[in-house]
């Protein structure tokens, strides 16, 4: 902006520079005090002509026509084939931190394989020579780097060029291990929020999970096809060796709509229809130890959590009930406590004096109608708190949160 090649402290990144451009392509930036410094160091004009258009066409002095050797380290720059070593730049900056009050904000440039260690000691020295602040760069460690002295790339191995490098190399291809044509699934039919739908998940012969297909219902076209193509894409995943876990943790806990209590004991509220399967998938087919880490119990494991005071997988205590069955049978006392009196008493509570159970539905109706309250309200998804019927949907009277209207 200010037509200068340097500013400040900082040096040259390149003689000739290229700078990529926002909307595309790049744009050549040559440095303009080359043929007054060549002049200044006595140099005749037709060999400062001759040793600029070199420069234009190899970006750096090396070997050009007429150019003495010893005037070569009047032309160093940041970076290139000739750059000013790390310790230059810290050495310059510890040259005029003292007649400053603050920091310095210039960069250390160090090139692409740069180790370690040689990072390390350039804030080594930097703290030693008392500088208030240092930033270091290497080449090449950003994918779109905006300045590099090469037009078209940043003058390192190509990204794309260097994975498929190391994917021959260095790590083996991942194959797709096919399910046999006749193997074994499992079905499982849902419900979330009101909307139904059917999981068959199909295993190899050690049970792991190979395969899983999605079907909703009452879905259109649109919907049947968006969810065949996930099926399908899951299904390629765990075949080709991506953990089970992985799409767990990635898939769970999503919330979009139909969200909202489900029909399944072990997975009671799920915030979708994604994180209903994925936790079921997880409950059904990852060890205890993986789902436990995530957070995932059975019905049965939280339950007995309650009682012993820490989780334990249900492989361990499953013959705990049947063993303890007998003993409930044989009490005097059993029979006394397995009858269910107060059962009986709910349901004939709202029933009328002749026992036409038709007087309970309408009697519900009547309450739903007075209170705006349905038996079939979903719960919020906020608070908790069972909606009541505001229009064509339901608002929370405990949160204010609607199922989707103002």
């Amino acid at each position: 902006m200010m037509d200068c090649d340097t500013t400040g402290i900082e040096p040259d990144l390149a003689l000739v520079k290229f700078k990529k451009l926002v909307g595309g392509g790049s744009m050549q930036i040559v440095n303009q005090t080359i043929p007054m410094a060549l002049r200044k160091l006595g140099y005749a004009e037709e060999t400062v002509e001759a040793i600029v258009e070199y420069i234009a066409a190899n970006g750096n002095v090396v070997d050009a026509p007429g150019l003495k050797t010893e005037h070569y380290d009047i032309f160093d720059c940041a970076m290139g084939a000739r750059s000013i070593s790390a310790m230059g730049h810290v050495k310059m900056m510890a040259a005029c931190q003292s007649f400053l009050s603050g920091a310095i904000s210039k960069t250390v440039n160090l090139p692409a394989d740069a180790s370690v260690e040689e990072i390390e000691e350039v804030y080594y020295e930097g703290w030693k020579l008392g500088l208030k602040a240092l930033a270091v760069y290497r080449d090449n460690c950003k994918v779109g780097q905006p300045l590099s002295e090469g037009k078209g790339a940043n003058k390192g191995t190509d990204s794309n060029a260097a994975a498929a490098d190391s994917t021959d190399s260095a790590h083996p291809v991942a194959t797709r291990k096919r399910l046999p044509k006749s193997r074994p699934s499992r079905t499982t039919s849902f419900s979330v929020g009101g909307a139904e739908g059917y999981m068959t998940a199909g295993t190899y012969a050690d049970g792991a999970l190979g395969e899983v297909f999605l079907k909703l219902g009452k879905q259109g076209s649109t919907l049947a096809g968006v969810m065949d193509a996930f099926s399908i894409a899951i299904s390629i995943g765990l075949q080709y060796g991506v953990p089970l876990e992985t799409f767990v943790e990635k898939f769970s806990n999503l919330r979009f709509e139909p969200a909202g209590m489900t029909d399944d004991a072990d997975v009671r509220m799920a915030q979708s229809m994604m994180d209903y399967i994925f936790r079921r998938l997880a409950l059904d087919y990852l060890p205890y130890e993986t789902r436990s880490a995530m957070g995932l119990y059975t019905a049965t494991e939280r339950q007995r959590a309650l009682d012993t005071g820490e989780y334990t997988p249900d492989a361990v205590t499953s013959s705990a009930p049947v063993t303890a069955a007998p003993k409930v049978v044989d009490s005097p006392k059993a029979p006394a406590v397995a009858a269910a009196p107060v059962a009986v008493k709910i349901e004939a509570t709202p029933a009328t004096s002749k026992g036409d159970t038709s007087d309970v539905g309408s009697s519900m109706e009547l309450f739903e109608k007075m209170s705006g309250v349905k038996s079939d309200a979903p719960l919020c998804m906020t608070c908790g708190t069972k909606m009541r019927m505001a229009g064509s949907c339901f608002v929370c009277e405990g949160c204010g949160n609607t199922s989707g209207c103002s």
